[in-house]
């Protein structure tokens, strides 16, 4: 992963994200799932994220998202979520039906934060700044 860079950061940043349809119901198959994919790719584009990986099962989405540190994951995700159900259920009416007319997607989902480097190693590095500076307190722990 190389670092990026911008106006005033230096930054890596990638998120792993999961949602599910509403009732777990297995409808994103066929036509459904390549517009759905194609769908996700243009939101991401339109606002300014990068999908690196996505797979799409039946009942649910998996995102490999590489962003800045100026997008707030909760908002990646409304948008995703919001723009393809609308446009989903512009282009597969029947949807709504399997759904008793509600939404596409289950509110809650996932996200984990992708690194290069490991939770421990940058506790370890953390920890170890000020061993060279006699007067500096240790770094705390909790």
């Amino acid at each position: 992963m190389e670092l990026q860079r911008g106006r005033n950061s230096v930054y890596n940043i990638a998120y792993h994200i999961v949602w599910c349809v509403k009732y777990r119901k297995p409808l994103l198959t066929g036509r459904v799932t390549k517009h759905l994919e194609d769908l996700l790719y243009q939101i991401a584009r339109d606002n300014g994220f990068t999908i690196e990986t996505i797979e799409i099962m039946p009942d649910h989405v998996h995102l490999f998202v590489r962003t800045t540190p100026n997008h707030l994951v909760a908002s990646m995700v409304k948008v995703l979520k919001g723009v393809s159900a609308r446009f989903l259920f512009k282009e597969f009416p029947e949807l709504k039906e399997e759904l008793w007319g509600g939404h596409l997607w289950n509110p809650s989902y996932y996200v984990g934060t992708i690194g290069h480097i490991s939770e421990e190693a940058v506790k370890k590095y953390i920890e170890t700044q000020k061993a060279g500076d006699k007067n500096a307190a240790p770094a705390r722990v909790h």
